[in-house]
C-alpha cells in the first residue's frame, strides 16, 4: 500500500567532528537540543573526507592523522518546529553551515508489536 507524501522541511547543520559548544561535542549537543525541542529527530553522519571554508582538506585516508572530519546533522520535520530551533543554532555555531530544504517525506509505520 502507497502511504501519503508530506511536505516537510529537511535541516542539515554541517560542522566539524572535533567542534565543541562548551565543554560537549557540537554534534551531540545539537543532537540533544532537537530531542529536548521534541523534534521528530536526528541523524549523524560523519564524513570520511571534506573540506570547508578554509579549504583544508581532511580525510580518514590516512589511519585518523586527520583530525576535523566533516559531520553533518541532518533533521526532517515540519517547518515551524525546525524553525524554533533556529535562533538556538545562531547561538551554539561559530562555524559551519545549515542549510534548509523543503522535501517530499513518506512515513512508514513501525509495525505493531
Amino acid at each position: 500500500m502507497h502511504q501519503r507524501s508530506e511536505e516537510l522541511q529537511l535541516l542539515r547543520i554541517f560542522v566539524g567532528e572535533s567542534d565543541r559548544f562548551g565543554r560537549r561535542l557540537l554534534y551531540e549537543a545539537l543532537v540533544d537540543l532537537c530531542r529536548r525541542e521534541g523534534l521528530a529527530g536526528a541523524t549523524v553522519l560523519k564524513g570520511a573526507m571534506g573540506f570547508g571554508a578554509g579549504s583544508i582538506l581532511h580525510s580518514d585516508r590516512y589511519l585518523r592523522l586527520s583530525s576535523d572530519l566533516p559531520v553533518v546533522i541532518e533533521v526532517v520535520d515540519r517547518a515551524e518546529k525546525i524553525e524554533v530551533i533556529l535562533p538556538q543554532l545562531e547561538r551554539m555555531l561559530s562555524g559551519g553551515l545549515v542549510t534548509l530544504e523543503t522535501v517530499q517525506a513518506i512515513r512508514y509505520p513501525a509495525p505493531e508489536l
